[in-house]
């Protein structure tokens, strides 16, 4: 059989759906595999509904404090059911906008749940996934069941959340990100079992509405991937705001009862507590959808659960191409959609460049915000680096203070011989707008001295940036 594609790409999520335009922008014919919802995980249940809850949270958390701007706000409230359709809605314009780029590029939807029969082929089958809600009307114009050809396949299948034997949500006292980001009521207390992205944002929105929250972390630092100078400040913040945090703890096991649910902590030590509370969120990570596609048949390696690949997105047979989560961490919808334009370029034969892990900025949104790119500090002297590293807080900064937002910090480190920029992490206000300035710097291979003779604009946040910089050589002005 002739193939039918150039590129048959499995998954709709931000990795699948930008290799599928891609493919369509440098002329080759695609089609892309969608058991579920256009979009995928991101702008259904993760990046983008996550944001409009934040959102939510953070103007109420203006109207508290409305006093403080000289304004009255005598009589606020919020509505729960409001602030989830608010959330939900934004989702759908997500899934529908895919839709749309799917039509405008000539790309073919091929509906169901495929499976990879050999290099080259993929059978499609009426899809088993039961969707959480109801699903948003499918394409007008969608292939289906059948057998399909193409020179080359992209699995972009993304993750689930990861569950612990004996911790298996519910969907009624113990969750996943899904449920949380639609919860009937507004629970009155929360624990959180893990301090990564995901469990800091649900910490922080549940909080800003008046939630009881505890997180519990396994590691000695929450956020564990971040600085750790950085993950202390924000902690501090954390607390502040009256969020219990528990470190080097770990959930041995959870009592469901009537009014909620029990975790029973191992502290380290041997010190044992007992954390209750309406809901308890899992969010210990996501794990990647490799099974039920025919990989192993197909011959493709996996390394616990995740497709080996190299940094363009080849596996290691010949036609089979994998990106995003499901090829390994960090697990970021960013991170796919770079993913998927090095892999199609490179099937379209033009050279580029493979993935630079180091070079891939993180970002957490809650309160404070939080963001970084590049070598931590205890990484860059863990690899013998020899470093400076330069600190500029928030309260030095014009604008922070004109928005009542001086809590902060910018971290950067550089090369003490070369000034080549190592890595950057903040904590404050609007940092994870603020960071891709310096991943541009590390990407262009910009020295510390030409960050220190481009002009910043005043008065904004991004002056602490370059202050940061500047006091990495003992030049800092306004601190």
């Amino acid at each position: 059989m002739a193939d039918q594609y150039d590129i048959i790409v499995i998954g709709a999520g931000p990795g699948g759906y930008v290799a599928a335009i891609r493919a369509a922008q440098l002329g080759l014919k695609a089609a892309i595999v969608e058991r579920e919802h256009m979009a995928g995980i991101c702008s259904n249940w993760g990046c983008i509904p996550t944001k409009a809850l934040l959102r939510s949270a953070e103007i109420y958390g203006h109207m508290e404090h409305a006093k403080d701007f000289g304004l009255k706000a005598d009589t606020y409230d919020f509505d729960i059911a409001e602030i989830v359709k608010r959330s939900r809605g934004i989702a759908g314009r997500m899934n529908d906008g895919v839709q749309f780029l799917m039509k405008k590029n000539k790309v073919d939807i091929i509906w169901g749940e495929a499976t990879i029969t050999r290099p080259g082929e993929i059978k499609v089958e009426a899809s088993k996934k039961k969707p959480i809600e109801p699903q948003h009307p499918k394409p007008k114009t969608t292939l289906g069941e059948g057998t399909y050809t193409a020179k080359n396949i992209i699995v972009a299948t993304g993750a689930r959340p990861r569950v612990l034997p004996g911790i298996e949500p519910d969907g009624e006292t113990i969750w996943t990100y899904f449920e949380a980001l639609k919860p009937a009521k507004m629970p009155k207390s929360v624990a959180v079992m893990g301090s990564g992205a995901i469990g800091i944002e649900f910490a922080s929105f549940y909080r800003s509405l008046g939630a009881e929250v505890t997180v519990i972390e396994l590691l000695p630092q929450i956020m564990p991937v971040e600085d750790a100078e950085i993950a202390g400040l924000a902690r501090k913040r954390f607390e502040k705001r009256g969020i219990a945090i528990l470190t080097d703890a770990k959930v041995a096991k959870v009592d469901k009862g009537k009014d909620g649910i029990t975790a029973h902590v191992e502290l380290k030590g041997g010190e044992k507590k007992q954390i209750k509370a309406e809901v308890l969120i899992s969010a210990v990570g996501v794990q990647a959808n490799s099974e039920h596609l025919g990989l192993e048949k197909a011959g493709v390696k996996i390394d616990r659960g995740v497709i080996v690949v190299d940094g363009h997105g080849r596996t290691n047979v010949a036609g089979i191409w994998a990106i995003g989560d499901v090829a390994g961490p960090p697990m970021l919808a960013h991170k796919a959609e770079h993913e998927a334009v090095i892999a199609v370029e490179t099937i379209a034969g033009k050279t580029v460049h493979g993935l630079d892990k180091s070079k891939i900025p993180g970002c957490t949104y809650c309160e404070p915000q939080v963001a970084s790119v590049g070598l931590t500090e205890a990484k860059a002297k863990e690899m013998g680096r020899d470093i400076r590293v330069g600190r500029f807080p928030f309260v030095g900064n014009g604008k922070a203070i004109a928005l009542g937002e001086p809590d902060g910090l910018v971290k950067t480190i550089f090369d003490k011989k070369t000034g080549e920029l190592l890595g950057a992490h903040m904590v404050g206000a609007e940092v994870t707008e603020l960071i891709q300035g310096f991943v541009i710097a590390m990407n262009l291979e910009t020295t510390e001295e030409e960050l220190m003779h481009t002009i910043f604009p005043h008065p904004t946040l991004s002056e602490t940036m370059k202050e940061s910089v500047l006091d990495a050589y003992g030049q800092a002005i306004n601190i």
